[in-house]
C-alpha cells in the first residue's frame, strides 16, 4: 500500500480504518470506508517519500483535566539522493555500449541523457543550500528538506501551549543525531523551522550547534549534539565508540551492536535466508520484462559475457552553477555482470527518484520500471530488510532488537524525568536512521507488523504485512506526547509518521478508555518490563 494510499489512514491487517474526531468523546471513532481497499504502492520501499498519516484535525482529544507537558521524538533523515555514484554509473557504462553497438531501442535512447541528468542531481545535491555542510551524493533533497520542515510546523499546531511556554519556564528543547551528515541537517532544518515558527525558542535549543543552518556549527559528542549508542547502535566500532561507553547500559548497547554486525556478517541461518531470496526463479523474467522495452535482445543476451560487465569504474563531469567543473569518480566495485544486475540497478534509480523530483525536473524513471517489476523488487528489498533489521526468523529477531534497548529505554527514562519533576526539556529531538528507526519499531512491537517468521518459511506479500514503505519511509517518525493532570496522573499518546498509533495488543490494558490512544503511563512501562 502506497504512503498516498495510507494517507490519513491506519492499516491494521487487511482492513483499512479511518480515525475521525467525535467531539462528545474522550477517543476516537471509527469509520469503515465504502470502497474497497486499492494497492495503489509505487513500490519506493523504504525510500518512499514522506507523507504524514492523519490529518492534525482528526486527531482524539485530551481527556478532560490533562494538558501537555512533555513531547518527544525519533525521526529518520528525510528524503535523499543516492548514497554515492555506483548505480547510475555502471547503468550509464552498459548504456554507452549498447549506444556504441547501435544494441537501443527508441525508449532506450532516452535512458542515456536520464542517467546523466541522475548523475548531475546527486553531484549538485544542495549545491549553495544553507544548511546542507556538503553538497554532492548523500544529501537530502529539497523534498527531504521540506519533509522535516513539515513535521516540526505540524508539531507545533499539534502542542502549541507546550511550546509557547517553554521559555517562559526556563524549559530547553534537546537536539540530538548520529552524527550522520543528512542527520544532523535534518535536525538542523526541523529546528530551524521551529526557531523560524517561534522565535522565543532560539535560546532553548541545546546544544547551540543546533540552532544555526551554518555549516561552521557542528554538533559533537562533546557537546551534546551526537549520540551514535542512541542512534546509530547498528554500526558501533571500538575505535569510535568503546572508550565513550560509560553506564552500564551503553556497554551493553555496544555489545548488542558488535552481536547485531557479526549476525548480519556470519549468520548461517541469514546467508541461507537472502541466498534463498537471491534465487528467485522469476528474476530473470521480471529483468526481461525491464530491459526488452530498453535494449535489443541480443545485446541482454551479452550482459555478463567478457566485455560485457559493466562497473562504477571511470568518472562523471557536470558544470556547477558557478562555472565549476565537478567531477565524481567511481569506485569500480559495484558490478553488472547479468540482465538481472542491470534491471535490479535501474530499480535502485527508480526508488530514489520520488525524492528528487524538484532535482530532477521533468526527468522520469517510471517509465523504464512496471509496475510489476517494482512490486518485484520492492518484495526483495523488504524482505531483505525484514530478515537483516526487523522481525527476523525466529532466533535472529534478538539480534536487531537488542541494539534499540538503550533508545527505547530512553524513551521511558525522558518521560520518568517528567514525572519526577527533573525533566529540563520541554522536547527530546532525536534524528536517525531507516536502521535504527526499524530495531526500535520491532522492539516496540508496533503496527502488527513485527511477527517473526519460521525458519522454514520465506518472507514474501502474501506470508506477512511488514512493508518498508510503511515501517521506514523517508522521515519516518515515532513522536510521544506526555499529558498530566492536577493530580500528577501521566498519560503517553503515540504518533507513529504522525497518525495516532497503538502501543502493542498486550498493553490494551494501559489505555485510558477502550479503543482510546491515550496511555496510563506506568501501566503501559510495566506492560513493556521497563525497570
Amino acid at each position: 500500500m502506497s504512503i498516498q494510499k495510507l494517507l490519513f489512514s491506519c492499516v491494521l491487517g487487511s482492513t483499512t480504518l479511518l480515525i475521525g474526531c467525535n467531539d462528545s468523546s474522550d477517543s476516537a471513532s471509527i469509520v469503515h470506508p465504502s470502497t474497497p481497499e486499492v494497492d495503489s504502492s509505487l513500490y519506493f520501499q523504504t525510500k518512499t517519500p514522506y507523507a504524514p498519516q492523519q490529518k492534525l484535525i482528526s486527531y482524539e482529544v485530551a481527556p478532560t483535566g490533562y494538558s501537555p507537558v512533555f513531547t518527544e521524538l525519533v525521526a529518520r533523515h528525510g528524503s535523499r539522493g543516492l548514497s554515492s555514484i555506483k548505480y547510475d554509473l555502471a547503468l550509464y557504462n552498459l548504456w554507452q555500449k549498447a549506444k556504441a553497438e547501435n544494441a537501443l531501442t527508441s525508449l532506450g535512447e532516452q535512458l542515456g541523457p536520464d542517467l546523466e541528468a541522475m548523475m548531475k542531481a546527486n553531484i549538485l545535491l544542495g549545491y549553495g543550500v544553507d544548511g546542507i555542510r556538503q553538497f554532492g551524493y548523500g544529501n537530502e533533497s529539497a523534498v527531504g528538506i521540506k519533509e522535516h520542515r513539515g513535521i516540526a510546523d505540524r508539531l507545533l499546531q499539534r502542542l502549541p501551549t507546550l511550546f509557547n511556554e517553554t521559555s517562559n519556564k526556563g524549559q530547553t528543547v534537546q537536539v540530538l543525531s548520529s552524527g550522520v551528515d543528512r542527520a544532523v541537517d535534518s535536525a538542523k532544518f526541523f529546528t530551524d523551522e521551529l526557531l523560524k515558527q517561534q522565535p522565543n525558542l532560539k535560546n532553548a535549543v541545546l546544544p547551540v550547534s543546533y540552532q544555526s543552518l551554518s555549516s561552521s556549527s557542528v554538533p559533537s559528542i562533546a557537546d551534546g549534539g551526537v549520540n551514535r549508542f542512541l542512534l546509530y547502535f547498528h554500526s558501533l566500532t571500538s575505535a569510535d565508540d568503546l572508550k565513550n561507553a560509560q553506564t552500564e547500559l551503553q556497554k551493553q548497547v555496544y555489545n548488542a551492536s558488535l552481536n547485531y554486525q557479526d549476525f548480519e556478517e556470519n549468520n548461517t541461518n541469514l546467508k541461507e535466508k537472502l541466498a534463498e531470496l537471491n534465487s528467485a526463479t522469476k528474476a530473470q523474467t521480471i529483468a526481461n520484462q525491464v530491459l526488452e522495452p530498453l535494449f535489443k535482445a541480443e545485446f541482454i543476451k551479452k550482459i555478463g559475457q567478457e566485455n560485457y560487465v559493466f562497473s562504477n569504474s571511470g568518472s562523471f563531469s557536470v558544470t556547477a552553477p558557478n562555472g565549476e567543473t565537478l567531477t565524481e569518480k567511481g569506485k569500480g566495485k559495484n558490478s553488472i555482470a547479468s540482465a538481472v544486475d542491470a534491471a535490479a540497478y535501474l530499480y535502485e534509480l527508480y526508488s530514489i527518484s520520488g525524492g528528487l523530483k524538484e532535482e530532477l525536473g521533468t526527468t522520469d524513471f517510471k517509465k523504464y520500471m512496471p509496475l510489476e517489476a517494482a512490486k518485484f523488487y520492492a518484495e526483495y528489498n523488504d524482505a531483505s530488510d525484514f530478515y537483516s533489521k526487523g522481525p527476523s526468523f525466529e532466533g535472529g529477531k534478538s539480534y536487531t532488537t537488542d541494539m534499540a534497548q538503550g533508545l527505547k529505554q530512553d524513551l521511558f527514562s525522558q518521560i520518568d524525568a517528567v514525572i519526577n519533576k527533573t525533566q529540563k526539556n520541554a522536547a527530546v529531538l532525536r534524528f536517525s536512521h531507516a536502521e535504527i528507526i526499524i530495531p526500535l519499531a520491532t522492539s516496540l512491537e508496533l503496527k502488527g507488523m513485527m511477527k517473526s517468521l519460521a525458519l522454514n518459511q520465506t518472507y514474501n506479500y502474501d506470508l506477512s504485512s511488514w512493508r518498508g514503505e510503511v515501517i521506514s519511509p523517508m522521515a519516518a517518525n515515532l513522536q510521544w506526547d506526555v499529558y498530566q493532570n492536577n493530580q500528577g496522573q501521566t498519560l503517553v499518546k503515540m504518533l507513529y509518521n504522525e497518525k495516532e498509533s497503538a502501543f502493542k495488543t498486550e498493553c490494551d490494558y494501559a489505555r485510558y478508555k477502550t479503543n482510546s490512544f491515550y496511555y496510563d503511563y506506568l501501566k503501559l512501562k510495566q506492560c513493556y518490563n521497563i525497570q
